[in-house]
């Protein structure tokens, strides 16, 4: 097809997909002649998948081209790329230094069981996160922080079981669902508030 029947088949305007293709986002199609190119399937999908990290989960460009980046060569090691995916999603942190640099989060896993590594990203995220609870006087009791954590191991596990075994897939797997996923679970514990509150508020 040809980039305007493209467009229209992503539902998006023909200028935001040259833009796509000019940033690199979009790989190139088939050259038909000196200014013309053909586009198929693949396009298509990756155009949608362009839409939903830059719409949806909100990232932008340079994050989006850092995601899609790791599923076109995520390389060997899938702790690692997952590392570099997680660092490319909000929240930006600074990364601390010292001998305990990141001692809530620390404390945090070692309490929850988990693996404390301080080279994740993720684990500066969790220290910044617990940091600006204390701050606002509203810290995260050893209550709330085990069954958090009790629920999202679930989760992970849930996740982890469904991992497709052949090494690329799976690293598009976990850093696509990293990004797309974790908006959802976002969502959908607001939602659950709601309706717990609804629905005791008309029990009482």
């Amino acid at each position: 097809m040809r980039i305007s029947a493209l467009a229209a088949e992503a539902g998006l305007p023909l200028a935001t997909v040259k833009f796509y293709l000019r940033e690199g986002l979009l790989h190139p199609g088939v050259a038909t002649s000196a200014t013309q190119a053909s586009y198929d399937a693949s396009h298509v999908r990756r155009l949608r998948l362009i839409r939903a990290l830059t719409g949806a989960v909100g990232l932008s460009v340079q994050q989006a081209r850092t995601i899609l980046g790791l599923v076109d060569d995520p390389g060997d090691d899938l702790y690692a790329t997952l590392g570099r995916a997680v660092s490319a999603l909000p929240p930006a942190v600074h990364e601390a230094s010292g001998d305990d640099p990141y001692p809530r989060a620390r404390a945090a896993l070692e309490a929850l069981g988990q693996v404390y590594d301080p080279g994740f990203v993720a684990v500066a995220q969790l220290e910044s996160a617990l940091a600006a609870a204390e701050a606002a006087g509203v810290p995260i009791s050893d209550e709330r922080l085990l069954e958090y954590g009790r629920h999202l191991r679930e989760i992970a596990a849930f996740d982890l079981e469904r991992m497709p075994p052949e090494p690329h897939a799976a690293v598009e797997y976990t850093v696509l669902g990293t990004a797309l996923y974790e908006p959802v679970l976002l969502a959908l514990r607001r939602l659950a508030h709601q309706d717990v509150a609804a629905r005791r508020e008309l029990g009482g």
